[in-house]
């Protein structure tokens, strides 16, 4: 299956639905799903780890009503979510306090519950993709039970589609050499500031028909504005002064040409042939229509020789011109 139209390769990332960093409530959750929609956004990515269940009640929550064949909704495996008997603040990022827990659990009857679990939170009766999420202390676990499950629900016909998604391409570029799947999910390797998916797992997807959902562009901060603030961050961790340097370097090249960073940042990775289209996260409705906007923007090919010929972009990064 494809995952986006070419009409609209551009979806909504259920992270921050959840509070990642600070707390969401319920309704700007839903206002955020329903701007996405209204701005023609058919393809929703969500994950049990993303508030402890809460990204997919939320998710459900804002796509209720919307006929279930005309958008892509994928999900993830890897983390059951299961209820403690008191109350605490989640400790992997997410504002929430709940009884709710995670465990990992990549066997057979942990990838069929997991997946029996999302459809339950988001109220659907199928996902139409699923990854293997973080696996990256499970490889073989997740080579051994979860993907051979995937593989059977796939030709079931109970999913459309299956895949992993990482921060990291070497794993990755295993599983798209060595495993039987359709997608991938790649977090912040392949952005202006980081494009080492050149090197492995974007070859490898072309090679194996692989297609990508390109996530994380803005290396969760350090790209989102037109100049980076000094406490920007790049991978969640404060960005380091070269990186700060180079985004406003990176940023110098955007003005001189009358576009932004976050613009060309947001396009740089649709030119890629293995790339299928990109999820942002979004926390609010503005912050969708501000992503939409920006991808509406026509990027003057100028924009892109310059950056490549000041050392800024890899020669052999793929661009729109």
């Amino acid at each position: 299956m494809r995952l986006f139209s070419p009409d609209s390769r551009i979806g909504l990332g259920g992270a921050p639905l959840a509070g990642m960093f600070s707390p969401v409530a319920d309704e700007e959750a839903t206002a955020t799903v329903r701007a996405a929609w209204d701005e023609g956004w058919r393809y929703f990515d969500t994950a049990p780890h993303y508030g402890l269940g809460l990204a997919e009640e939320r998710l459900g929550t804002g796509l209720a009503g919307k006929p279930r064949d005309s958008y892509v909704l994928s999900s993830k495996v890897g983390r059951i979510i299961y209820e403690a008997d008191t109350e605490a603040p989640d400790d992997e990022g997410f504002a929430v306090v709940s009884k709710r827990r995670r465990r990992w659990d990549f066997s057979r009857d942990g990838v069929l519950q997991s997946i029996e679990d999302s459809l339950r939170r988001i109220g659907t009766d199928r996902l139409d993709v699923v990854f293997v999420h973080d696996p990256d202390d499970h490889y073989e676990e997740a080579v051994a039970t979860a993907f051979p499950t995937l593989i059977e629900l796939r030709d079931q016909g109970v999913i459309g589609a299956i895949g992993s998604g990482m921060n990291q391409t070497a794993m990755l570029t295993r599983f798209v050499r060595e495993v039987d799947i359709d997608a991938i999910m790649l977090a912040g390797r392949y952005t202006l500031l980081d494009p080492d998916g050149l090197d492995d797992v974007l070859p490898a997807c072309v090679d194996n028909d692989v297609q990508v959902v390109a996530v994380g562009i803005f290396n969760s901060g350090l790209l989102s504005q037109p100049r980076p603030a000094p406490d920007a961050t790049f991978n969640y961790a404060p960005a380091p002064s070269a990186l700060l340097a180079k985004a406003n370097r990176l940023a110098d090249v955007c003005e001189s040409h009358g576009v932004t960073l976050p613009a060309v940042a947001l396009k740089f990775p649709l030119a890629h042939p293995a790339v299928a289209g990109i999820a942002v996260g979004c926390r609010t409705a503005a912050e969708v229509h501000t992503n939409a906007e920006l991808s509406r923007v026509e990027i003057p090919a100028a924009v892109w020789s310059d950056l490549k010929s000041e050392g800024l972009l890899r020669k052999d990064a793929p661009t729109p011109d």
